[in-house]
Formats: C-alpha cells, structure tokens, sequence
C-alpha cells in the first residue's frame, strides 16, 4: 500500500521572487513525501505568474511542481481554496493539504514532522509548526477562539485584569511543547483532506484574517484536534504580501473578518456585547495612557473605526442570511 499523498500550496501575490525561495524550501523539505506543491497566483498582475511558470520550467520543477491563476484576488481564504480545488495533478485528491505562506521557510525536516504527527495521530485533523523569525525570535501562533473577555483583556492591556483573565487571552505564549490548541496560525498548516470534505473549505467572506481561526473552530466542533507541532520548525519574515508592518491604521477589511468572524459564529448580539467591552477596555486604555503619560501602542483612530464600523454593519447583520462555508467542489470559485 502506498503512502499517503500531500498536496502542499504556495500563495503568491506580488511576491514571485520569494515564493519561488519559500517553493524550494518545501521542495527540499518534501523529499520522500509522495506529493506535489501548487503555487497559486492570486491574481498579482504583475508578472508573477509569467516568471514563476518560467522558473519552474526552467529548474525542471514541473515534475511535481504546478503554477495556476486563481482568477481573482478574493484574498487569503480564497487563493488557497483554488489550490485545494485544484487537487493533484492526475485529478485525484490528496489524503493531506499543506499550506505554506509564501514568506515561510521550513527546515528540512519541518513538513515530514507535520505529515508523520498526522499519521500517528488520526484525531488531529490540523496540525501547526512552529514558527520563528530570521532573528530566532519565537513569533506567537498558538491561539485559544476570540470572546468576551479576551475583546476586553486586549483592549484595556492592563497587567492585573490580563493575570486575572489569563485563562481567556486569544494568544498562548507560553506554550513550547506539542499540544492541542483551538486554532492555529496558517503560515504552515498541515490539513486533512477528509476533515475539509466534511466541515468544507476556508470561508472566503474573510479576505485576510479570522480565517483560521474560523476554519479551526469548525473543526474543533466536528471533533477534531487543532495540533501545534513544536518540533515542526519554520522560519517566517511576515506580513510580505499584506505590508502589516507598514500599517498606519488598520483597513477595512480586518474589520470586516473581525465582524464576520463574531456574528458567524456567535450570533449579532453577543457580537455587540464584544464590541461594547472592546471599546471599554479600550477607552479605560486610553484613559490610563494619558494619565500615566505612556505610549498608548495603538494604531492611530482604531476605537473610533471600530465603533463606526459595527454601528453599520451589525445593526444589517440582525437581518443577513447564514453564510454557508465553501465546499470542495464548488465550481464557481477557483475556475
């Protein structure tokens, strides 16, 4: 009996030079796992596509390795939804799909560790790595699901309300060791293909954030574990495509995955409620900033966005229709 096939899944947007670096480290680190890679172009217009068709051709990747358009920007969710549609080569579906952001290096051994944790361990239906950064800093991508208490924890960034709510903190930075977690970041993710069959694919309401965490939460509710793999070691630069590190204030859309994320899974009340404590908390932050004379380390206008932006959506979210999440087969997306 063969062993069973990844699919591993490269997004590229306006990146062709590094997807193509963080392609060759999957490549290295796929070496004697049955599968292939499928670097999906989400809809760059800049060349990439061209270039990375080219380089693959040229290397002699085109083996095991495959460049398609997605067609359109739908962001994060919806880019890799086209390489899970897209499947192998010969039409077939894998028995794991990895995702690999196109900044992400993993060690040689980083996806074997991921794939072998998933064989032995047939309750885990996602598994993580862990991440660091060029610097070895450990970045924080072990997470507990977004409430109540954690709205208002982050926002009012107070140390005896945080040891209080310890418990209820959206990030886990203490944790080094393998363990279940209830959702984990996508810049190396290991999934099995039957738990996406049955929970269906990445919501592409969200264009960038939330998704994870959204997928990870259906997942835990059908019964299966959201794994981080300590000893799955990836090195990730971060926030290439979408410049957050550049950010002066927060867009949109990060508003709208926040929103999304609440009233999908919570309903538009509790949705409310969140909101409500997030601003304050956040107001109790500023207070206190300003009192004291710190640095208040928020971007610029973020309450007042928040505020805004929920008073006009939540008000229509009463009232919207339940979004059902994208399945496998669905042929409207990712032609």
């Amino acid at each position: 009996m063969s062993d069973p096939k990844l699919l591993t899944i490269v997004l590229n947007y306006k990146t062709a030079d590094m997807t193509l670096e963080a392609t060759q480290a999957a490549r290295v680190a796929m070496q004697n796992i049955p599968g292939e890679i499928v670097i999906v172009d989400n809809d760059s217009q800049d060349g990439s596509f061209e270039a990375m068709s080219a380089h693959v051709a040229k290397h002699g990747w085109d083996s095991d390795t495959r460049v398609i358009q997605s067609g359109r920007n739908g962001g994060y969710g919806a880019g890799n939804n086209v390489g899970i549609r897209a499947g192998l080569s010969d039409g077939s579906q894998p028995e794991f799909v990895y995702v690999l952001n196109s900044d992400a290096f993993p060690e040689p051994d980083a996806i074997r560790v991921l794939y072998d944790y998933m064989l032995a361990h047939p309750e885990a239906g996602f598994a993580g790595s862990y991440i660091k950064g060029e610097d070895g800093e450990v970045h924080t991508t072990t997470f507990r699901f977004p409430s109540l208490a954690s709205e208002f924890e982050s926002a009012i960034s107070f140390g005896p309300v945080s040891k209080i709510l310890k418990n209820h903190r959206v990030a886990r930075e203490d944790l080094d060791v393998t363990a279940p977690v209830d959702w984990i970041a996508g810049a190396s993710l290991i999934m099995r293909q039957s738990v996406l069959n049955e929970i269906g694919l990445f919501d592409e309401t969200f264009f960038l954030y939330f998704e994870e965490t959204d997928l990870c939460r259906r997942a835990s509710l059908a019964g299966h574990q959201v794994v981080f793999v300590r000893e799955s070691v990836v090195t990730h630069l971060g926030s290439v495509s979408t410049g957050m590190g550049t950010w002066e204030r927060v867009p949109e859309y990060w508003f709208n995955s926040r929103s999304h994320y609440f009233v999908k899974n919570h309903g538009a009340i509790y949705t409310m409620a969140a909101t409500t404590l997030h601003l304050l908390g956040g107001s109790l932050h500023k207070l206190r900033c300003l009192l004291t004379g710190k640095n208040r380390d928020v971007a610029p206008h973020f309450l007042r966005t928040l505020a805004r932006h929920d008073l006009s959506a939540l008000p229509r979210a009463l009232f919207a229709p339940k979004a059902k999440a994208p399945s496998v087969t669905n042929p409207q997306i990712g032609e």
